[in-house]
């Protein structure tokens, strides 16, 4: 099995499993409010999580088909998974803070502390190179493949 497959393999457990954890989490939250209602970034971490479980699924399925060599794959699968993992972990972050409903509005908040525009913007930026360019890979690998 390719590298790049054992890696989204394990990382599809892993946000499934963040997934079922912050599910209680939201479950608990619920029950504990007066309008049943979850903090908005515990909910936005439940929903998260489970769909990147089913999204490393597809880059691992890619993975095992791809005519790229194999640390390609795994550079992007790694790239793509690690960011995955970020955006759950900003969730999770702010989900325990109850800091912010929305990060993307200005000031942007992480507890007690500003970030600058820039950093927030920066993330996003390489987030999206990451995400995007390793499913890329990967599915442009899988597909020429199979085709």
């Amino acid at each position: 099995m390719p590298l790049a497959e054992k890696i989204s393999l394990t990382a599809a457990f892993i946000f499934l499993m963040t997934g079922l954890l912050t599910g209680i989490w939201k479950y608990a939250a619920m029950t504990a409010s007066p309008k049943a209602t979850a903090p908005r970034y515990v909910d936005i971490a439940h929903r998260s999580s489970l769909m990147y479980s089913f999204a490393a699924l597809v880059l691992a399925t890619f993975a095992r088909y791809s005519i790229y060599p194999g640390w390609l794959n795994t550079l992007a699968a790694v790239a793509a998974l690690s960011f995955f993992a970020f955006a759950i972990s900003t969730y999770i972050v702010h989900g325990l803070l109850q800091d912010t409903s929305n990060q993307m509005r200005k000031p942007h908040r992480l507890g007690k502390t500003t970030l600058p525009p820039w950093v927030i913007h920066g993330f996003m930026g390489l987030l999206i190179v990451a995400e995007v360019g390793g499913a890329l890979v990967l599915g442009s690998g899988g597909l020429i493949a199979i085709w």
